[in-house]
């Protein structure tokens, strides 16, 4: 069978030389110096793999391992050395995740109307760097024969107008299935966090709110309550008040919060370790080309969906909103191998993975826009306004699914609607700006402490126990949370009731006295007693939940920091609000008062107003968005008129946070991890050439291949020597003029295959990468191996006297995987992504160890 279908290949010459044309115009291959895991060979697949048809760059082997206690997972990569997934927690069964991401075979030419696709070719292992240029360049080949063969039937026109509007079928499908999911996961979520404080006796898969509209009562009592859903103290005792009613009812809610948490946690340590946490910085890093397999596998779906659930069920000090971008790129990933068009091209299916992420952060706020404006703005790195119409399309699609389903229960699809619509005054733009100072403040102190706290986890004997701290922190939180009413209620719902305008019941938030003032019309507002005490409650709500937040993210668990975020500046933008309030109050003669707070016919201040340009403030601060985090916050509460505090809130956050802290939440727990990502927002801004970052050092050796000088037995002893991932040809060892450059798999597929469809090849037959006229074998001298075929003759080079600045923009902007330094033609060294990374990390007095990967 391996030979018949050698011999199939074989008679596709018109296309194999089209190609090899194409590889020579395009093509870009890897070289690295790092060690791969026991220099593996590469798994032989078909006797013709070694042809160049697409993209070969498998790195030596799976080599995922798992070692006791630490629970630290090794896998090798071709640009990239170990990955250290503690912060991931990787497991040995994560090999078998995304199956079909594996076994989907390679991609023939033609790409449509070929069975005998080569499994293998096409494909990236995992923890790989891709290469954009080769996807693309092979995308666009495809595309054009594509073309060529409309004219040929009917068939072929119907193939090329599925190829023209699949990738919209795509999007299509991914909003879809994304409105569903977040549907569920909302609907999910309301339950078991309601199931904490009581339950629906009649129907007991009902919510509190879906109980009460069973009834035919029309209003609640004070407690929140209707007669159809009951309190586990009314369940067992039959009290709502007293001390034996608190007590059970404490206990309820600690032994739920438990239980949640312990499910949670071991649902992602058994069967999806890549779940927990939010996924943000690790989809950013996906999206800038980085392979990661099974992190948007079919489990890390299923058990992300379920988990978030119980997470948020829990009380801790997390959201649901960040993980719904994961949520949605693992949708996208999946359903993206249903069109080979972006299932088996890795650059292709970013712009796929790109509009999933919009479409997530679409059904998590019911921002549509926002979600898009997120996507381009703060996690995808390739976005051509093709993939801008899509990703709106898809954020379109989703969000009028939600709608559909609608999991709120009311008429809008947002999370936190404001029903207040008065105009801010001039001098508010002063307390604004405050609290965007403040906001950029309280996150860059949450970042740093994070982060230290994450690398304690990593070191030391606390990350062997994940499943034992999630319980720690759960309990400790429910214990401490239970007591204050701001701190009870779910972080969604306490920052709906501090965006609100007051509600019959507010806690205290809306403790106004009413006095008619002698000889003004209109009412008089005077803060009560119970104001106070709110006021003193939120503080300590919001030193618990600033504490408590740093150590719940980064938790093996799945858990986003959207909401957290957003809940404490809410507090703190209620704060300053009800402070202003008060001053405006006591001081109505005040020249920043005079004109309408003078008249005391109304409330000038709108508190809710602050608690929203808070939360916009620390999540800018947390964060680092900007336009996106404007739009989503207008969108997210329907106060569309106060876009000018949001702006300025959001922008004084940054620069504080910039100018206290370089990175953002995200970007930290990527360095953090050591991902290979290179952002393409920040500037280098040293001064380096080429030659002092290039590897090896003009005193070292460098390993090459020679056009038309070595044997087999050179080329193998050479691959048993080194552990490059692609080698140099030169025109001999002595010029050292370069001639093109070979991928180290392609290399052993060919050697590995010349021995078993070839007859006479030898130890010491010549292996010849250029046609040389005349070089013909002498008699007696077994055949000569040609592999013309596997080289790449168009490699990306530069000069040693190229400077940093450059070359670092041409590996953000090209997507390189590695380029060639030469000197007048003459091959000097190579840089890789690597090299940059290590370098700018040395260069910034950072550990140069720790990129790719701890």
């Amino acid at each position: 069978m391996l030979k018949d279908l050698a011999l199939a290949l074989e008679q596709k010459w018109h296309f194999r030389k089209l190609h090899q044309i194409h590889d020579a115009l395009f093509s870009s291959s890897d070289m690295e110096k790092h060690p791969l895991k026991g220099n593996a060979s590469i798994p032989m697949s078909s006797p013709a793999s070694y042809q160049a048809f697409g993209d070969k760059q498998q790195s030596n082997g799976q080599g995922q391992g798992h070692s006791k206690g630490g629970g630290r997972g090794v896998s090798v990569s071709s640009d990239d050395d170990m990955l250290d997934v503690t912060a991931s927690g990787m497991s040995d069964h994560i090999i078998h995740d995304e199956l079909a991401a594996s076994h989907c075979g390679g991609v023939t030419f033609g790409g449509v109307g070929d069975s005998d696709d080569i499994p293998g070719i096409g494909q990236y292992d995992d923890f790989h760097t891709i290469d954009w240029q080769r996807d693309i360049a092979r995308d666009r080949m495809r595309h054009r024969y594509i073309v060529k063969r409309r004219q040929n039937s009917v068939l072929d026109l119907v193939k090329g107008a599925h190829d023209a509007w699949s990738g919209w079928l795509c999007v299509l499908l991914v909003g879809i299935l994304t409105g569903a999911v977040a549907g569920v996961i909302d609907i999910g979520a309301t339950w078991m966090s309601d199931l904490k404080y009581g339950l629906c006796p009649q129907a007991f898969w009902l919510n509190r709110e879906q109980c009460c509209w069973s009834s035919n009562e029309t209003s609640f009592d004070d407690k929140g309550n209707c007669s159809q859903w009951l309190m586990w103290s009314e369940v067992l005792i039959e009290a709502k008040e007293g001390a034996g009613a608190y007590i059970i009812s404490y206990v309820f809610f600690i032994s739920w919060a438990l239980l949640f948490a312990l499910l949670a946690a071991a649902l992602v340590r058994m069967f999806a370790p890549y779940a927990c946490g939010s996924g943000i910085p690790e989809i950013k890093t996906i999206l800038s080309g980085f392979i990661i397999r099974g992190y948007l596998g079919k489990w890390t779906l299923i058990i992300k969906s379920v988990g978030i659930m119980l997470s948020v069920s829990t009380g801790l000090s997390l959201g649901k909103e960040g993980p719904m971008v994961h949520i949605a790129c693992c949708i996208g990933n999946i359903l993206s191998y249903l069109f080979p068009k972006y299932g088996r091209n890795e650059a292709k299916k970013r712009e796929i993975l790109s509009a999933a992420a919009a479409a997530g952060v679409s059904v998590a706020f019911g921002a549509p826009i926002g979600g898009v404006l997120f996507s381009l703005e703060e996690v995808s790195y390739y976005f051509p306004l093709k993939t801008l119409w899509r990703s709106f399309f898809c954020a379109l699609v989703a969000a009028f699914v939600l709608h559909s389903i609608n999991p709120f229960g009311n008429e809008h699809s947002v999370l936190f609607y404001v029903e207040y619509n008065k105009p801010f005054l001039f001098f508010e733009l002063i307390p604004f700006i405050a609290l965007g100072i403040i906001g950029g403040v309280i996150a860059t102190l949450f970042i740093k402490a994070n982060i230290r706290w994450c690398k304690f986890r990593k070191v030391s004997r606390l990350g062997q126990y994940p499943v034992t701290e999630v319980l720690v922190v759960t309990a400790i939180t429910a214990v401490l949370a239970y007591p204050n009413p701001y701190t009870r209620m779910s972080t969604s719902q306490l920052i709906y009731l501090l965006f609100s305008q007051c509600e019959p019941k507010s806690y205290g938030l809306c403790d106004y006295n009413v006095e008619s003032i002698p000889g003004k019309s209109g009412a008089h507002f005077t803060p009560g007693p119970e104001m106070f005490s709110a006021v003193w409650m939120l503080v300590l709500a919001l030193v618990f939940k600033f504490v408590t937040t740093i150590f719940t993210f980064g938790m093996k668990v799945p858990c986003g920091l959207f909401i957290p975020s957003l809940c404490l500046g809410s507090i703190v933008g209620r704060i300053v609000g009800m402070g202003v309030q008060a001053l405006a109050y006591h001081y109505p003669n005040v020249w920043i008062f005079s004109g309408e707070c003078s008249s005391a016919n109304s409330q000038c201040i709108t508190p809710g107003l602050y608690a929203m340009v808070g939360a916009a403030a620390v999540l800018g601060g947390v964060t680092r968005m900007t336009v996106s985090l404007v739009v989503i916050m207008f969108e997210l509460t329907g106060g569309v008129r106060y876009i000018v505090p949001l702006m300025a809130a959001a922008m004084a956050s940054k620069w504080v946070g910039d100018a206290l802290g370089r990175e953002g939440i995200y970007d930290a727990h990527i360095h953090l991890n050591g991902y290979p990502f290179l952002d393409s927002k920040e500037e280098f801004e040293h001064t380096a050439l080429a030659a002092d970052v290039m590897q090896p050092k003009r005193s070292e050796p460098l390993s090459v291949l020679t056009q038309d000088s070595m044997t087999v037995d050179d080329v193998q002893a050479l691959l048993k020597d080194t552990e490059h991932n692609g080698f140099p040809v030169v025109v001999s060892r002595e010029s050292q003029y370069l001639v093109g450059f070979v991928l180290r798999r392609d290399l052993n597929l060919a050697l590995e295959n010349s021995r078993r469809t070839l007859e006479g090849i030898r130890g010491n037959s010549l292996v010849l990468f250029v046609t040389t006229p005349g070089l013909a074998p002498a008699p007696g001298m077994p055949p000569q191996l040609k592999l013309k075929k596997i080289l790449d003759m168009a490699p990306i080079t530069i000069t040693d006297q190229t400077p940093m600045e450059t070359v670092v923009d041409m590996f953000r902007k090209l997507g390189l995987r590695q380029t060639l330094v030469t000197h007048n033609g003459r091959l000097l060294g190579v840089i890789t992504k690597k090299d940059v990374l290590r370098y700018i990390k040395q260069i910034d007095n950072e550990d140069p160890s720790s990129v790719l990967f701890n």
